[in-house]
C-alpha cells in the first residue's frame, strides 16, 4: 500500500499536476473507473468517458483539468495535461514497489559457457543456457528455460522472460523487454527454386535490437540473410508477430498483435501497424504512418498519415482489371453526378 503524497511525490519532477484531496490517503492498488473501490486509484483520459467519473468510486482519479470542477466535486483527484501518460508511469511505479527483485547470481542448473561473460549483477534463471561468447549485462534478467546463443549480446537491464531464444550473433539494447516464448535470429524464409525443389539460401546475417524495445509472446524476428535485421530504439512490437530477414524497424514505431512484415521491408520511425495487417516484402513506410487493423500494405508508402485498406483474393490477372477499375470509382461517380445535373436541367427546360 502507498500513500497518495507519495505517488504524487515521486512524479513531481516528471509532471506539472495538481493534488486536490489528502496527501496521506491510503492507495491499495490500481483499477478501471467502473471497478476501482475506495482504497484504489483510477484514471480518465477520453472524455467521451465523463458521464462514469461521478459515479466512480475510486479513492482518486487522474483527470485533465479540463474536468476539475467534476473532479472535485466527487473527491481526491491529480490534474494533469496527460492522464493517460501520469498512469502509466504510475503502474510503473506501483511495479517497482511491489515486485521482488530475484537476488543476482546464476541458478545451479542453469548452463554457462567458460567462455561467457555473465555479469555480476545479472540473474540467471534455472535451466537457463548461456553460449560461448555470449555477453550478459549488468542487471539483465535471464529466464527459466532461456537461450542466449554464442556471441549474443544482452544489454543492461534487459529482461528476457521465459523460453526466450536470442540466437547467436544477436544483440538485444539496454532495458528491453522480451516476453515468453520470443525467438529473436531465427532463419529468415530463404530457398531457391532447384528443378521442382528448394534449395535453402543459408542466413548469415543477425538481429540487432536497440534499446528501450519490448516485445511480445511468441513474436519471431528473424536474422537477416546477408546484412542485418534491424530494431531501432522505443520500437513495441505486440504477441504473434513475425518480423521476416533484413527487415527495418525505425525508431519508437508500434505494432500491434498478428501483425506480418515480410523480408526487406523499411518501416520509418513513428509508425504504427494495426493487428493483423501485413506488409508487402521490399516495401517502404515513411515516418509516421499509420496502418489499420486487418490492412494489407502492398506499394510503399512516402506520406505520413493514416491508410487503411484490403481487395478479396483472386486469379491475379481479373485482380488487376478490378483494382484499376477501383482506382477510377471516384471520377465515375462524379462523372454520373454532371450527367444526372444535366438531365435534371434539360427536363426543367420548357
Amino acid at each position: 500500500m502507498l500513500l497518495l503524497g507519495q505517488i504524487f511525490e515521486a512524479l513531481a519532477a516528471q509532471f506539472d499536476a495538481r493534488l486536490i484531496g489528502p496527501a496521506d490517503l491510503p492507495i491499495a492498488g490500481l483499477a478501471p473507473l467502473e471497478t476501482a473501490n475506495a482504497e484504489q486509484l483510477s484514471f480518465l483520459s477520453n472524455p467521451k468517458y465523463q458521464s462514469k467519473l461521478a459515479g466512480s468510486q475510486a479513492a482518486c482519479v487522474i483527470v485533465s483539468g479540463a474536468l476539475e470542477a467534476q473532479a472535485r466535486e466527487r473527491g481526491a483527484a491529480i490534474l494533469v495535461d496527460q492522464p493517460y501518460l501520469y498512469f502509466a508511469r504510475v503502474t510503473q511505479i506501483w511495479k517497482q514497489r511491489h515486485s521482488l527483485a530475484p537476488a543476482p547470481g546464476i541458478h545451479a542448473s542453469a548452463c554457462v559457457h567458460p567462455l561467457a561473460k555473465v555479469s555480476a549483477s545479472a540473474v540467471v534463471d534455472a535451466f537457463a543456457v548461456i553460449e560461448a561468447d555470449a555477453v550478459v549485462g549488468e542487471g539483465a534478467f535471464i529466464g527459466a528455460h532461456c537461450v542466449v546463443g554464442a556471441g549474443a549480446h544482452i544489454g543492461e537491464q534487459t529482461r528476457l522472460a521465459a523460453r526466450v531464444t536470442v540466437t547467436e550473433g544477436c544483440r538485444v539494447g539496454k532495458r528491453c523487454i522480451l516476453h515468453p516464448g520470443v525467438v529473436i535470429g531465427a532463419d529468415g524464409f530463404g530457398f531457391a527454386p532447384a528443378g521442382g525443389r528448394w534449395e535453402k539460401i543459408e542466413q548469415l546475417g543477425a538481429v540487432r535490437i536497440g534499446d528501450d524495445v519490448e516485445i511480445g509472446a511468441n513474436t519471431c524476428v528473424d536474422r537477416g540473410a546477408l546484412g542485418d535485421t534491424v530494431i531501432e530504439d522505443g520500437v513495441k512490437l505486440d504477441n504473434l508477430i513475425q518480423i521476416a530477414h533484413n527487415v527495418h524497424v525505425g525508431a519508437h514505431s508500434a505494432m500491434a498483435a498478428l501483425v506480418g512484415v515480410a523480408g526487406s521491408a523499411r518501416i520509418g520511425a513513428h509508425c504504427t501497424i494495426g493487428g493483423a495487417a501485413g506488409v508487402l516484402g521490399h516495401l517502404s513506410m515513411a515516418e509516421g504512418v499509420h496502418i489499420s487493423s486487418f490492412s494489407l500494405v502492398t506499394r510503399s508508402i512516402n506520406k505520413p498519415g493514416l491508410y487503411s485498406g484490403f481487395f478479396p483474393i483472386d486469379e491475379n490477372a481479373d485482380w488487376e482489371k478490378n483494382a484499376a477499375t477501383l482506382k477510377q470509382l471516384h471520377g465515375l461517380r462524379e462523372r454520373i453526378r454532371q450527367l444526372e445535373a444535366q438531365a435534371q436541367t434539360q427536363n426543367k427546360a420548357p
